[in-house]
C-alpha cells in the first residue's frame, strides 16, 4: 500500500505552507497557511485547491503563524467540517492571528474601495470576522507528546521545535513509516524559548529550509540594537520596526527593555501598534511551561510599551514629533499597521527602518534590503530616503549549521529528507550539505508536485 504526499504550498518559497498526506483511506493536511510575498505568490490565496474536502480525515497545524494558519478561514468556507489539531499555546495564538489578518484584510479592502486603486470593484476580503469564528468551532488542543489515533494505523504527537510559542514538529505514523514535519525549526538559543527538541528518527524528514543558505553572524543583537537607537534619536528621528507579533516582537520588546533598565539607551516611548500585540504577551502569560520568561518580566513589558488598539490612535502617534521607536506587523510589510508609518515617515532621512526578520521575495521588506529607491504602499509609490538596517541574529529560524546539527542529533539518521518552505537558493544549498555530510537522498519538490511514499 502506498501514501503519498502532495506539496500544495511551502515550496520554492517560505510561505503558504500546505502538504496533503493521502492514503486509500486517508487524508491529511499538514499546515494551511497563506501565501505571502509577490502578487503571483498572493494570487495563490485566490485559487481553489486541489482538494476533495469530504475525503479530508484531519488538519494538522505545526504553529500560529500566517504562512502555516491563515488559510484555515478559507478551508472552512469551502466546505471542510472536520477537526484542526494544535497545541494548546498555538489554538490561543491562532485564535488571535486569525481574527487579526481577517480584520486587516477588512480594513485594506475598505480603504482600497474608498480610494478606488484595486482593480477589483469592489475589493474583497479573502475572508472575514465571521468566516475566522466559525473556524474557530474546528479547533482542537493537543497536549506536547500526546499521542492521537485518527485510526488503526494512523497517529501523531507534536514535540515542542522553539520557533515561537507552542510550535511543534509533527511525527506522524502512518502505514508502518514514521514521518517527521518540522514545522519551523528555532535556533539553538531563543532569550525566552527552550531548545528545539530532537526526534529519534524518522523514515521520512520534511524539512524547512528558510535559512538553508546562511548562517547566523555571531555579533550581538543588543548591541547593534543600542547603536542603531542612538543614531537615529541623536538625529531626532523616528525608529520603524515591522515585526510579527508573536515572536520576534517579544523578542525585541525584551532587548529594548534590557537596554533602558541599563541606561544604554534614552527612555524612549515604544509603541507596539498591532492590534494582537498584547493579546500576544497575555497568551504567552498563560502557558508558562512552554518559554523561560517570569512574570515579572512580561508584567515590565506591559509598563514599558504603549499597545495600540484602533487605526484612529494609529494617526495620532503619527502626528507626534518626538523621537519613538515603532514596532507594528506585518514583518515582511506586505501588509498591516506598519504600512500607515511607512508612508508618514519613509520619505524622511532622519528615520530608520530596522528589519528584524526574513524578507521573503517580491516583498517591501525584501525590496528595502536590496536598497530599492522608491516602494509603493496603497497605490502610491514613495521614495525611500529612511536609513534601512537589518537587525542581525535575531531570527526565530535555525540556520543552515543548526539545521545540519537537528539532523546529526536524530539517534538513527532519516532515509529521506524532502526540504520545504524555503526559497530555491536556500533548498540547493541546503540539499547539498546534507548530502554531502549524512548521504542521504534530498528532494526539493516543486508546487502542485506529489511524492510516493511505498
Amino acid at each position: 500500500m502506498k501514501a503519498k504526499i502532495h506539496f500544495l504550498g511551502g515550496t520554492g518559497t517560505v510561505t503558504g505552507s500546505k502538504f496533503l498526506l493521502e492514503t486509500i483511506k486517508h487524508q491529511l493536511l499538514i499546515d494551511c497557511g497563506l501565501f505571502q510575498g509577490n502578487k503571483s505568490l498572493r494570487l495563490l490565496n485566490r485559487a481553489p485547491l486541489p482538494l476533495d474536502y469530504s475525503k479530508l480525515s484531519a488538519v494538522l497545524i505545526t504553529h500560529a503563524h500566517l504562512d502555516h494558519t491563515g488559510y484555515l478561514p478559507v478551508l472552512i468556507k469551502n466546505g471542510y467540517k472536520g477537526p484542526i489539531f494544535m497545541t494548546s499555546p498555538t489554538v490561543a495564538l491562532a485564535e488571535i492571528i486569525l481574527r487579526d489578518s481577517a480584520k486587516i484584510q477588512m480594513e485594506e479592502a475598505d480603504a482600497a474601495n474608498r480610494g478606488n486603486y484595486s482593480k477589483h470593484q469592489p475589493a474583497l476580503p479573502l475572508y472575514t470576522l465571521h468566516d475566522v469564528e466559525q473556524t474557530l468551532n474546528y479547533i482542537l488542543d493537543c497536549g506536547e507528546n500526546e499521542w492521537i489515533s485518527l485510526a488503526k494505523d494512523v497517529k501523531f504527537r507534536f514535540k515542542r521545535n522553539g520557533h515561537i510559542l507552542g510550535s511543534s514538529y509533527l511525527e506522524i505514523d502512518i502505514l508502518d513509516k514514521k514521518l517527521v514535519f518540522s514545522g519551523d525549526v528555532g535556533k539553538q538559543e531563543s532569550l525566552y524559548l527552550s531548545s528545539p527538541s530532537v526526534p529519534e528518527q524518522a523514515d521520512i524528514l520534511l524539512l524547512e529550509s528558510t535559512y538553508g543558505n546562511k548562517s547566523h553572524p555571531k555579533t550581538s543583537p543588543k548591541d547593534q540594537l543600542q547603536e542603531l537607537i542612538n543614531k537615529t534619536i541623536q538625529r531626532e528621528g523616528d525608529i520603524y520596526i515591522p515585526c510579527f507579533a508573536v515572536g520576534r516582537a517579544l523578542e525585541i520588546m525584551l532587548l529594548i527593555d534590557a537596554l533602558k533598565k541599563e541606561n544604554k539607551i534614552p527612555h524612549i516611548p515604544v509603541v507596539f501598534d498591532s492590534p494582537m500585540g498584547a493579546e500576544a504577551i497575555e497568551a504567552t502569560a498563560k502557558f508558562p511551561d512552554w518559554h523561560q520568561l517570569s512574570n515579572m518580566e512580561l508584567i515590565d513589558l506591559n509598563k514599558e510599551a504603549y499597545f495600540v488598539r484602533n487605526i484612529e490612535e494609529t494617526y495620532s502617534i503619527i502626528d507626534r514629533k518626538k523621537s519613538k521607536i515603532v514596532i507594528a506587523g506585518s514583518g515582511m510589510i506586505t501588509g498591516g499597521r506598519i504600512l500607515h508609518y511607512l508612508k508618514a515617515g519613509i520619505e524622511n532621512n532622519n528615520n530608520l527602518v530596522i528589519l528584524p526578520g526574513f524578507q521573503a521575495e517580491g516583498t517591501r521588506g525584501k525590496a528595502l534590503l536590496d536598497g530599492e529607491p522608491e516602494i509603493k504602499i496603497m497605490g502610491k509609490y514613495y521614495q525611500v530616503k529612511a536609513e534601512i538596517a537589518r537587525l542581525e541574529n535575531i531570527s526565530g529560524h535555525a540556520d543552515q549549521e543548526e539545521l545540519l546539527n537537528w539532523i546529526a542529533s536524530f539517534r538513527f539518521k532519516p532515509k529521506k529528507v524532502i526540504l520545504i518552505h524555503g526559497e530555491k537558493d536556500a533548498g540547493h544549498a541546503l540539499a547539498e550539505k546534507i548530502n554531502e555530510k549524512f548521504r542521504i537522498t534530498v528532494a526539493l519538490p516543486n508546487l502542485n508536485d506529489i511524492i510516493e511514499i511505498n
